[in-house]
């Protein structure tokens, strides 16, 4: 069922604002009025049909500020539509999860034509999100007042716009009333209880909701742990033999959690829709650079960069610089330890209290330039992964990835490496672990939510200020809250979150038989970290646009690399232990033999045990066999449909043709053999075409009507008759 749209849908002078679309201040008026036509303007016109509206009428616009701040929006149908080409998937009536149509929308749950909460406000801003980047160039060669903003037919006008800084940024706008009803269920309340994931999803989308899901079910995994290592801290603390019962156990647990967050993560994402919705095609993103060429897979013109180019620049330049600053990285690792030498030899000649408080200080000095180096590797890494100018987003984050996660590896862990394995000092090693761990965490609480929030407020009184000093007769909420919104800081994605959460994972898997209360630790932060993390969402920074998501992505491979080393990491601390040591007083290769052979048989085990247990539940692979089978019947059903199009087709053109040349001769069996040989050799494909296309208004014709009934043709000639076309068809 084709639905078109109204002229009334992108003419409502009041609507319910989703986003927030900022220009420049000196953008000129032209611009402004060719940017408002392609986003009103109907879809067969190469316009988003959206709503479209200034902030400011041009009353306010000569008192106040902000004049460049413009709101979109959406009818209903426009995001029912919308839902309908992202392929958004919906639950229907009989429990499956299936793409919305909209001819079919009273198939699904909970959907009324007077039901606005049918589609979440976060699908909502996705869906125009969508519609804006999706705004194209048709035979436009510049932005109009720009002639230096050149475009190209199939080019991206926003991304266009944004680059050329005619639009500054498009955020979507907090929705306040749903916001305060999900702080109450969420954080506001500091009591031991499960997040309102759904709820979250609901209003951020499922990237965020993804995050937060692990974060929860991380933080209740390591709850076993934290129990466990607990009594061996209080009891066993220098007796490091009794902690092979405990490494044993984390052997175990760091590979059956990831297993089971596979599991757990189809059940949320299956029942959100995203574990079956269809990809989207990747368009290039915005920084992508070349020279401009044809897209051989779309057709369309973009630019076109040379890949040996880009690995030339990975591997001539990137790599060196990243290798270089490992090496920094070490370097101040030795420093590091000059410094304990410094302050251990301090405490051994004067043994005062505060020399054993110094004994701290440079494990704290170490944590906090850590901290320091990652964030400035982040930068140099972001600079790096963008000048190699990779065409996909989904590219340009893998690699930006690989580096930082190389990076803060060594840089996190190699101290703790060095002297475990080649100092072999397990009560330094024990220190160091824990002041890395709890330093790390106060700082980045700090850094994340606490700054943030703090400078927010600030600007938050200032902008209360000056919104009490309008006049009276404007929206004055609605002013304050997007001149607040527009002034926050920008959420740039999940990438710091699940990083803090994989170096965590790693100092309570690495070393967990020298220090077992780093998962106690890791528990108390991560109870904070879903507070702060939620606060800083809701009034900290900007709202994001939903993502969809099926997993949490790459992150689910380095969570697991990092349970195998931990697997080697633990067999070796445990193979160091002097009461291992003590089965093997002669032969140390006899010990090194079995410690690897344990290893492997343990690596195998682990392998086993995430093969054995599925990604996903079993009704969750019934439901989805279902759906493909399904998928693959209404296939059928559809080329069997077209086929038997094309065959009507053909039959009522040759009727036609029969109709043309005279009953009689149509009849007579020299009329049906020079009709056989007609459809065999003078039906060309450009007239099959032509009458496939025309077969509807043919069969509506009052005269071939009327013929056929003149001649009363039965069952058997027509039979006769179209028995032909199935042979020629048959040999297409």
């Amino acid at each position: 069922m084709k639905v078109t749209l109204s002229a009334l849908d992108t003419c409502e002078s009041s609507f319910t604002p989703l986003v927030v679309l900022e220009l420049a201040q000196d953008v000129k008026e032209e611009t402004k009025e060719w940017l408002k036509n392609r986003i009103i303007s109907k879809k067969e016109d190469g316009g988003a049909q959206l709503l479209f509206r200034p902030l400011l009428n041009k009353y306010e616009k000569e008192t106040l500020e902000n004049q460049n701040l413009y709101l979109v929006g959406a009818s209903k149908i426009t995001l029912l539509l919308g839902a309908e080409a992202m392929g958004l998937v919906k639950e229907c009536n009989d429990n499956t999860m299936r793409a919305f149509t909209y001819g079919t929308r009273y198939n699904f749950k909970d959907f009324d034509d007077d039901n606005d909460d049918f589609l979440t406000m976060a699908e909502c801003q996705f869906i125009i999100k969508h519609e804006l980047e999706n705004l194209r160039a048709r035979d436009e060669k510049m932005i109009p007042g720009y002639p230096q903003a050149k475009l190209y037919p199939g080019k991206s006008l926003l991304r266009r716009l944004l680059t050329s800084g005619i639009v500054i940024q498009v955020f979507p706008l907090h929705d306040n009333e749903a916001l305060k009803k999900l702080e109450d269920t969420w954080y506001t309340r500091f009591t031991l209880k499960y997040q309102p994931i759904d709820h979250i999803r609901g209003y951020f989308g499922e990237t965020i909701a993804l995050y937060f899901g692990f974060l929860e079910y991380f933080t209740v995994a390591l709850i076993p742990m934290a129990v466990i290592g607990l009594p061996y801290y209080l009891f066993v603390w220098e007796d490091y033999d009794k902690y092979v019962i405990f490494a044993s156990f984390n052997l175990i647990w760091s590979t059956v959690i990831l297993e089971v967050w596979k599991r757990g993560c189809a059940n949320m994402t299956y029942r959100w829709g995203t574990l079956v919705m269809k990809r989207q095609f990747e368009e290039p993103r915005p920084g992508f650079h070349g020279v401009l060429g044809i897209n051989p897979v779309t057709g369309r013109k973009e630019p076109l960069y040379p890949s040996y180019k880009r690995q030339l620049r990975i591997y001539l330049v990137s790599l060196p610089f990243v290798c270089l600053c490992l090496y920094f990285s070490l370097y101040v690792m030795m420093i590091y330890f000059d410094m304990e030498a410094w302050a251990l030899s301090l405490h051994e000649k004067s043994g005062s209290e505060w020399t054993s408080v110094l004994l701290y200080v440079p494990s704290i000095i170490y944590a906090i330039v850590i901290e320091i180096m990652n964030r400035l590797y982040r930068y140099a890494a972001e600079f790096l992964t963008s000048w190699e100018n990779h065409r996909l987003e989904s590219a340009y984050q893998n690699h930006l990835i690989l580096k930082v996660l190389v990076f803060n590896f060594l840089n996190c862990f190699a101290s703790l490496f060095y002297i475990a394995f080649v100092l072999r000092d397990m009560k330094l090693l024990r220190q160091s672990l824990a002041t890395l761990l709890i330093t790390s965490q106060i700082l980045n609480q700090i850094m994340e939510s606490l700054l943030p929030y703090w400078l927010q407020r600030k600007h938050h009184v200032q902008v209360k200020r000056k919104v009490q000093a309008l006049k009276a007769d404007i929206d004055a909420t609605l002013y304050e809250q997007v001149v607040l919104e527009k002034e926050m800081g920008t959420y740039l994605g999940t990438f710091d979150d699940y990083l803090e959460l994989f170096l965590q994972f790693g100092y309570v898997s690495l070393f967990s038989c020298v220090y077992p209360l780093a998962a106690a630790f890791a528990v108390l932060n991560n109870f904070t970290e879903v507070n702060s993390d939620a606060l800083k969402m809701c009034r900290v920074l900007k709202r994001p646009f939903s993502e969809p998501s099926a997993n949490i992505g790459v992150w689910q491979l380095a969570f697991e690399t990092m349970s195998v080393i931990s697997v080697v990491t633990n067999c070796a601390l445990i193979g160091m232990s002097p009461q291992v040591n003590a089965l093997f007083p002669e032969s140390k290769l006899d010990l090194v033999l079995i410690v690897v052979a344990v290893e492997h048989a343990l690596l195998a085990f682990k392998f086993i045990l995430a093969f054995a247990i599925p990604d996903k539940p079993r009704h969750i692979q019934m439901k989805l066999a279902r759906l493909e089978f399904e998928s693959l019947e209404a296939l059928k059903q559809q080329r069997k449909y077209k086929f038997s199009t094309v065959l009507s087709t053909v039959t009522v053109a040759s009727l036609q043709r029969k109709h043309e040349r005279g009953p009689a001769e149509a009849l007579s069996p020299a009329g049906s053999a020079r009709h056989f040989e007609f459809i065999s050799t003078d039906l060309t494909r450009e007239q099959r075409t032509k009458e496939k296309y025309n077969v509807f208004s043919k069969l509506s014709s009052p005269s071939l009507i009327s013929s056929r009934a003149s001649r009363g043709l039965n069952r058997t000639q027509s039979a006769f008759i179209e028995f032909p076309f199935a042979f020629r068809l048959s040999q297409l």
